[in-house]
């Protein structure tokens, strides 16, 4: 068994994941628009290019995602993705690229359990805490 988060985005899952590709390099596999599906009967004409179905790759983990029926997105909350990260400085590579444009609240510190630790919400409204644990 393996556990995946599913994210829902209010119509910007794609420019989300490809966000993420960028930052924290990770590798899009699946997009599928509600287009070419069977939901598109009951598509309206201007959502029929969002996603109804992603899937990327980040270091042999799995984030899936898709954009919310219109009028059902509701926004993200109580939950965060976390990301583990071994070493220092990619922590803070990751923060300021994934934090950029978001809303934060712990910024990237030291803490006594870890060598980097934030919390914040991109600007898709996806809550995240990135943890570089301090070795023994």
């Amino acid at each position: 068994m393996r556990v995946n988060p599913y994210l829902y985005y209010n119509g910007d899952c794609e420019a989300a994941f490809k966000f993420y590709e960028s930052a924290i390099g990770g590798r899009i596999v699946a997009m599928m628009p509600y287009e070419g599906s069977p939901a598109v009967a009951d598509t309206p004409a201007e959502w029929r290019s969002k996603i109804m179905h992603g899937r990327m790759e980040i270091a042999g983990n799995v984030l899936m995602g898709g954009d919310a029926p219109p009028g059902r997105f509701v926004p993200q909350a109580g939950f965060s993705v976390s990301l583990n990260i071994n070493d220092p400085a990619e922590a803070e590579r990751v923060y300021a690229a994934l934090s950029e444009g978001g809303s934060v609240h712990m910024t990237l510190q030291e803490t006594f359990w870890a060598e980097r630790f934030a919390m914040f919400a991109d600007k898709f409204g996806i809550p995240w805490v990135i943890n570089c644990e301090k070795a023994g």
